[in-house]
């Protein structure tokens, strides 16, 4: 049994990437009313009690929520125009993409719509990135050594596909990871949405990007930055 999908009812990319935008601003919208309800001044403080109060934490938290807005704003309507894209190919190219409960055809099909969701489409949001393969031949990383820093969370290693993984190019320093990875996964466990913060400039640093201080030795700040933006 057999049932394919009619790519003339999906919605267009921009459609899809509108909706996903506006659900992830009422999210956001009660974000605010949460961090307004504990952050705001009652009526009742008086002008010694509003001294005592922590401003310069206040801010740090304003300026935190404001970098998650943007930051999850434009990571969800990316990864959105993405799948879109993806399915608009696959039509485009007369893909059958089919769901089937067994046989060889269905694998074959899975393999195909995998293979669509290649590097190129990974490198639209995060840079040049590579596979086991080019790191050993290119920067001379052995396969083993690779998976045991992926293991130890010390690269960002992106899934591609149902199992294989590909790593951004930005984080090796002379054949090794940047130093401070590790600790900023420990914020952000997500791999994705680490390196989308790595590579963007943050206002808990003063708009320098993250992933760029690493390879400058600044670890400590910018994991102190992760440890603040993974709090909100």
């Amino acid at each position: 049994m057999a049932k394919s999908f009619d790519f003339e009812k999906e919605p267009r990319q921009d459609k899809l990437s509108s909706l996903v935008a506006k659900e992830v601003r009422r999210v956001l919208a009660q974000l605010d009313e949460v961090i307004e309800a504990h952050t705001s001044t009652p009526a009742h403080m008086s002008a010694g009690n509003i001294a005592g109060t922590d401003l310069p934490s206040l801010t740090r938290k304003r300026a935190v929520h404001d970098d998650l807005t943007a930051l999850a704003s434009e990571f969800v309507h990316r990864l959105a125009a993405e799948a879109a894209r993806d399915f608009s190919a696959g039509a485009r190219e007369g893909v059958p993409l089919t769901v089937r409960t067994e046989g060889a055809h269905g694998s074959a099909v899975q393999k195909t719509r995998d293979q669509q969701s290649d590097c190129l489409g990974i490198q639209d949001w995060a840079g040049q990135v590579a596979g086991p393969t080019y790191l050993e031949k290119r920067f001379g990383i052995p396969r083993s050594t690779l998976h045991w820093w992926q293991r130890q969370n010390d690269v960002v290693a992106l899934r591609k596909g149902a199992r294989k993984h590909v790593f951004p190019l930005a984080q090796f320093i002379d054949g090794r990871p940047a130093p401070g990875i590790r600790q900023v996964l420990a914020s952000i466990s997500n791999p994705r949405l680490a390196w989308f913060w790595l590579i963007r400039p943050s206002p808990l640093l003063d708009g320098r990007v993250p992933i760029e201080m690493l390879r400058q030795d600044l670890a400590e700040e910018v994991v102190l930055a992760a440890r603040d933006f993974s709090l909100t």
